[in-house]
């Protein structure tokens, strides 16, 4: 820079005093350079497990419907053990009377009473076994449909509606819970043992029958008891008690039924219960990725493992030589 005799700039004009007083230029902050947004991470091959009890794969592993079903079920076995005495003495009372011995008008109705009141206790607690029941059974339905898709005859609406179904409901069920238990086998749908399955389902059903049978002719004859036309001679009276202690016979024999169908219930709902949390840490019996081309096939699902120390299987296609030389990308 070139300063003349006074002390200015020649090309300027500036003094060099200006010039010397001037501040440093600073250089401009740090800016950290401009970036685009974010991009999201790519989904999961599976979503987040949710709470306890609820892993992923939409399968509910909760327990509080079960454990209110084995309360209830163990309830409702005192309870049908004092129908079953209530309507025993019903049928003492009843076999007095045949047997020409006194009976008051204080014995039938101190018998008819307590069979009233046991029936009243059985009663409140069949309404809360059905109600719960129907919705921990169609929960049941809705995990096999997670273990073994589209392999399930009914509908999880039908697990619920098939036991308010008339007629039906003596074979749907049945036949969801031999889905479901197939389904939910941890040892595979080949593998499947239903003997607790089949005990109770025949239990039921024979309590079922036996208690219908019993319910329609005590009320044929309740009705021609009650009729204004009723005159019976002494035979005839003899003869509708004898009916009316068979009734009570069988309904007693149905009432023994129910108790160990109730017994088997308790039994079926824990067992299938352990089964489908041991069958939840397992694939499904169908679907899942592809292997790749070439890749032998991974056994389906219930296949026993081969033996310890069996060679593994040989790829697709025999191996070429060792030394065998191929043709360039594109050409042969």
């Amino acid at each position: 820079m070139a300063v003349g005799p006074d002390g200015r700039c020649a090309a300027c004009g500036t003094y060099q005093q200006q010039l010397d007083q001037q501040p440093p230029q600073q250089p401009p902050p740090y800016a950290p350079p401009q970036q685009g947004p974010i991009p999201a991470a790519p989904p999961l091959a599976y979503p987040a497990a949710p709470g306890m009890g609820m892993p992923a794969g939409g399968v509910d592993l909760r327990r509080g419907l079960s454990t209110t079903l084995v309360v209830l079920f163990g309830v409702a076995i005192p309870s049908l053990i004092l129908l079953l005495v209530a309507r025993g003495d019903q049928y003492g009372v009843i076999g007095d009377m045949l047997d020409g011995s006194f009976v008051s008008v204080k014995d039938l109705d101190d018998a008819d009473d307590f069979y009233t009141g046991a029936a009243a206790i059985y009663f409140c607690l069949m309404v809360a076994i059905v109600v719960v029941w129907a919705i921990w059974f169609r929960r049941l339905r809705l995990n096999a449909e997670v273990f073994a898709p589209g392999q399930h005859r009914f509908s999880s609406g039908w697990a619920a509606g098939s036991w308010f179904t008339p007629v039906v409901n003596l074979w749907f069920p049945k036949q969801i819970a031999n889905d479901i238990w197939r389904a939910s086998s941890p040892q595979g749908p080949h593998n499947v043992r239903r003997g607790l399955l089949n005990g109770w389902w025949v239990t039921w059903i024979v309590g079922l029958v036996a208690n219908a049978v019993g319910t329609i002719r005590y009320n044929t004859l309740r009705s021609k008891v009650e009729s204004d036309s009723y005159q019976p001679s002494l035979s005839e009276a003899r003869s509708d008690l004898d009916d009316l202690h068979g009734i009570l016979a069988l309904d007693m024999f149905a009432v023994v039924v129910f108790i160990a169908a109730a017994i088997l219930a308790l039994l079926l709902v824990r067992q299938i219960t352990a089964m489908q949390e041991q069958r939840a840490s397992l694939p499904p019996q169908v679907g899942g990725v592809a292997p790749a081309y070439g890749t032998p096939p991974a056994a389906p699902y219930g296949t026993p493992a081969p033996p310890y120390g069996t060679p593994p299987t040989p790829p697709y296609g025999p191996p070429g030589p060792a030394n065998q030389q191929y043709p360039p990308y594109g050409h042969g």
